[in-house]
């Protein structure tokens, strides 16, 4: 066996028991993919460093990878180096793909879809009366601001959704806007996805901080046409 035998074959046994053997053994669980990349590279340095302890060793285990590299005295290797050079760009290239690639998987983290507002937006009335006018002037804000994402059918479908995950609330299915009180949408339309707590990730909501934008008086009218548009009532605990 040459000197490149060992190492590989110790690698190939490690990857082997970190990614089938690990997760059958009781109470344990599967490893993540960059940490199971991590202890390889932990191990390749221990076997490195083991192999490279005296000079003779150094030689006897660079020395195929030197003429690998070259091409050196490599004899009809000369197929399997260049099918490497390829394969090894390639095959880095598609784990940095799939590993930052949006997926339409939802995470394997918990996550609250509702957090709790903080404490200053609990228990805030619309000061808005609910007036034909307000509610016109609402959807009128809607349209312009909030439509090209939860769609001007209030559904969620906006000309910009599919590029969301997760995607815009859709405010016409009766467990979204409904089931919550008219100060919790104030303060999500006014803080927007940047002030989530900490329980509403590993999702990161795109929803823009409007309060740069829009005044409390437009965002408490555009709650009142997005109730008023979507069919629904806003939840009270009357």
């Amino acid at each position: 066996m040459g000197a490149l035998g060992k190492p590989i074959i110790l690698m190939v046994a490690m990857y082997a028991f970190l990614k089938f053997g690990l997760p059958n053994i009781p109470g344990s669980a599967p490893l993540p993919s960059s940490l199971i990349f991590l202890y390889l590279l932990l191990t390749a340095g221990g076997i490195f460093m083991f192999e490279t302890v005296s000079g003779e060793s150094k030689d006897a285990f660079w020395g195929p990878i030197q003429r690998f590299l070259t091409g050196e005295n490599i004899g009809g290797m000369q197929a399997l180096r260049y099918g490497v050079f390829i394969l090894f760009p390639l095959l880095v290239g598609w784990q940095t793909y799939g590993s930052t690639a949006v997926s339409d998987l939802p995470p394997t983290e918990s996550r609250t879809i509702h957090p709790a507002p903080p404490g200053e937006y609990t228990g805030l009335s619309n000061p808005v009366p609910k007036t034909p006018d307000n509610i016109m002037q609402g959807k009128g804000f809607y349209a312009a601001y909030c439509s090209p994402c939860h769609g001007g059918n209030f559904d969620g479908k906006g000309p910009a959704a599919r590029g969301f995950i997760p995607a815009p609330a859709n405010f016409a299915d009766p467990t979204t806007i409904a089931m919550l009180q008219e100060s919790y949408l104030f303060w999500r339309i006014k803080k927007g996805g940047v002030g989530l707590p900490i329980e509403g990730a590993p999702w990161k909501s795109a929803m823009p901080r409007w309060e740069v934008e829009l005044p409390d008086e437009w965002i408490w009218k555009i709650i009142l046409g997005e109730y008023d548009g979507a069919h629904q009532s806003p939840r009270t605990w009357e």
